[in-house]
């Protein structure tokens, strides 16, 4: 398989990424800063350092405006000075992103330009829009879900807007580690057998 594009999102048990609320200055929403708990952990040698390691090992990364936004455009740059591919639905005249963030408004050309800038490494996904807008186009290869034992009740969902269309997912790797287990995900193309 050709570098594969991942995304990397913490999730609650009820399918929540962020808390009611999510806004600048709350960017997690209400008590949705309890999904990022397990990077407590992330300078350890166990399974969430491994995860965290493997994150700063992508070669480029896409987001959605929104999560862009919210992240305050991570000031031009994400990690390691990769290129940023944000994914969104208008550019207005004059708004450069900073550093290595650029703006791409088609999904397909976004993975085509995310793919060939980050070599043989990984392309890290971030946002909901921008993982479901990849999953609809056939883009994303991989879900790496950190799955958080709670329930939010509330707030902002990482697969709400699929539509009807029947998505399998093969498990290629489960780790677990203290309050979170980190689940891997092989989107499985239509017609292709598990």
């Amino acid at each position: 398989m050709h570098n594969p594009i991942r995304l990397y999102m913490s999730m609650s048990l009820d399918g929540y990424i962020a808390g009611p609320d999510d806004r600048p200055g709350q960017e997690l929403g209400r008590d949705g800063g309890r999904l990022l708990n397990w990077l407590d952990d992330r300078k350890f040698d166990g399974p969430s350092g491994q995860i965290y390691r493997e994150a700063l090992a992508t070669g480029a990364v896409i987001s959605g405006r929104r999560t862009f936004e919210l992240a305050g455009r991570w000031q031009g740059d994400h990690h390691d000075g990769v290129p940023i591919f944000v994914l969104t639905h208008h550019v207005d005249d004059g708004d450069v992103p900073p550093g290595h963030a650029r703006f791409v408004t088609g999904v397909e050309e976004c993975a085509r330009q995310a793919r060939a800038a980050a070599g043989d490494r990984p392309v890290m996904v971030h946002g909901a829009g921008a993982a479901q807008a990849l999953l609809r186009a056939g883009q994303l290869d991989e879900m790496e879900i950190h799955l958080i034992p709670v329930l939010l009740g509330d707030g902002r969902r990482l697969f709400d807007h699929l539509g009807a269309d029947h998505i399998e997912r093969d498990l290629v790797r489960r780790l677990e580690d203290r309050d979170v287990t980190h689940l891997r995900y092989q989107v499985r193309r239509p017609g292709e057998a598990a």
